[in-house]
């Protein structure tokens, strides 16, 4: 039976404030709006997960990689205004921590994790500001530990990092499973360290994948009392 849950932070349990991106695009003249932005959010993800890509990239450039997608796929050009607006949310980011957007679903499922007798844990490539930001947006009291990998000098898909997961929080690895969007840094870091991967496919943009995949939170839930 799962006794532990690992979870991504970005695209699982928080995504980038979209209100906040359309806003600084619109400063330097460029238009998008924020619901179109978050309709072009997995797609660009899909496109960012390629081995190649994850391999031959650290998580802060492909942070930024992303939103150039992001961009392309919601149709808006790539020019020196849309360049100077991103810039303005990279200072944002290092700040306050952009992806600030907690989805509706989010904390019921937490909850019923919880409820469930689950631990949850945090496994997320961040920038050392994952903590406070989730103390900001009301999600810390739902873990039994965050590990943002900028604390830690190493990132997913590298299995050390999940190592130190499984040590802080006390996890076995045949009882945990962790569960992100992308197939190239979670599934395939889960595996190396030994754990069970599930992907995250809010829009289902993976059918061939050859591992367990969720749409929800709420599935998730679900979905574990028969892992």
């Amino acid at each position: 039976m799962i006794e532990t849950v690992f979870l991504d932070a970005g695209g699982v349990l928080v995504s980038p404030n979209w209100v906040r991106v359309s806003e600084a695009l619109a400063r330097h003249g460029v238009e998008a709006g924020a619901e179109v932005l978050a309709a072009a959010d997995p797609h660009a993800r899909r496109r960012l997960d390629q081995a190649e890509v994850i391999n031959a990239t650290a998580d802060a450039g492909r942070g930024w990689l992303y939103f150039n997608l992001v961009l392309t796929a919601a149709g808006v050009p790539l020019t020196s205004a849309s360049d100077t607006a991103l810039a303005e949310l990279r200072e944002y980011h290092h700040r306050m921590n952009l992806w600030e957007l907690v989805p509706a679903g989010v904390v019921p499922a937490l909850r019923a994790l919880r409820a469930a007798g689950l631990s949850i844990v945090v496994v997320s490539n961040a920038n050392g500001t994952l903590r406070a930001m989730f103390d900001r947006v009301g999600l810390s009291e739902h873990f039994d530990c965050v590990l943002d990998s900028c604390e830690f000098g190493v990132e997913k898909p590298d299995p050390r990092f999940f190592r130190i997961a499984m040590d802080r929080s006390a996890a076995n690895p045949d009882t945990t499973v962790h569960v992100g969007d992308l197939y190239h840094v979670d599934v395939v870091g889960a595996r190396a360290a030994g754990l069970r991967g599930v992907l995250f496919d809010e829009a289902g943009l993976y059918a061939d994948v050859d591992c367990l995949s969720v749409r929800s939170l709420e599935e998730l839930v679900a979905l574990v009392p028969s892992l």
